[in-house]
């Protein structure tokens, strides 16, 4: 559960801290609904540590717990020589908590009809001020329609936008009435309209499945669902004063595992599962031969046309179904 801990320390999730709560919960975190496997690396950062870590490999929770424990840390912990290679490879640019905060505001002025509704920026110290007061909806809305909105962050990283545990730039913890994420927000006017905790439960699986967002790199995407599901346990706690049962944390994590995924964004299928320029050999009438494989989606720039595996995401409000990511698009 969460710790009193203060400054870096305490925001990185340690994994052994998962596994101790629950072996199911960090393999919930791993899986990939899509390939029935686990995340993968999609990283060549970890290589250096054996062939179970290189790019294509899946990350298991023996390779991250234990002596591995360490293995998995937020970007803000790495070393500056990680982060500079990473921001290299793979555009790999976190963003501060205040330029979140002044884009998640951007969004509520326009769901609710007014600015400041969860805090006042200032944008000459880049800092903010929450409105402590209970949050006003406007005629025709109710809090309930507002934790129903659906919301998504692109490229997630370790989803800033989503949840602010700590500033992403320079690991800051922030505390929880501070807190700008989207689905701090739900969580919060959740907690300003609910009293009862079987009714607050519900409410919070409502407010996960209202949230989306996706990865390339392995790591990153369980950066992220940790930070999805620790916030979880974290409201809870400050409302309750006490921690939520096991099953309610491991639907948490299970919901969180379905809405943050691992993707190729420009493609909607899993990175790098494109066969395109490959030599695969294939039976024929006349015995094994050789054929060049491409994929019509890379040549052709085209989303539709991809060969690779096209990412699954379930459609929570219509009876759960499974849907291709693509299939949501225009």
């Amino acid at each position: 559960m969460p710790d009193k801990e203060t400054g870096s320390s305490c925001i990185d999730i340690r994994e052994d801290d998962l596994m101790e709560l629950s072996p199911e919960v960090l393999a919930t975190l791993l899986r990939d609904h899509t390939t029935g496997k686990n995340i993968f690396w999609a990283t060549h950062d970890y290589e250096a540590l054996g062939s179970e870590y290189d790019y294509h490999s899946e990350i298991l929770p023996e390779l991250i717990t234990g002596e591995h424990g360490m293995v998995i840390r937020p970007r803000v912990l790495k070393t500056k020589e990680n982060q500079t290679d990473r921001a290299k490879d793979m555009a790999e640019v976190f963003t501060p908590s205040w330029v979140c905060n002044a884009q998640n505001n951007l969004v509520d002025e326009a769901w609710f009809g007014r600015k400041d509704v969860f805090n006042t920026e200032d944008t000459t110290n880049h800092t903010w001020k929450a409105n402590n007061d209970k949050i006003e909806f406007p005629e025709g809305k109710t809090w309930k329609d507002y934790v129903r909105a659906t919301r998504m962050e692109m490229t997630c990283g370790e989803a800033p936008y989503l949840v602010s545990r700590y500033d992403a730039t320079t690991g800051e913890p922030i505390p929880l009435h501070e807190r700008i994420g989207l689905l701090d927000r739900k969580l919060r006017v959740i907690s300003e309209n609910v009293d009862v905790s079987g009714d607050w439960l519900d409410w919070a699986q409502t407010a996960y499945k209202s949230i989306y967002g996706f990865e390339w790199q392995g790591d990153n995407l369980l950066l992220a669902r940790e930070a999805l599901l620790w916030t979880f346990i974290e409201y809870y706690q400050a409302k309750f004063g006490k921690a939520p049962l096991i099953k309610s944390i491991n639907y948490i994590a299970y919901i969180v595992s379905w809405n943050l995924w691992q993707m190729d964004g420009l493609k909607g299928v899993v990175p790098d599962s494109c066969k395109n320029g490959v030599i695969e050999k294939i039976q024929t009438l006349f015995g094994e031969e050789e054929q060049m494989v491409n994929c019509t989606g890379c040549q052709q720039e085209d989303i539709r046309r991809h060969n690779g595996t096209y990412c699954l995401i379930r459609d929570w409000p219509n009876d759960k179904k499974k849907i291709r990511f693509i299939d949501l698009m225009k």
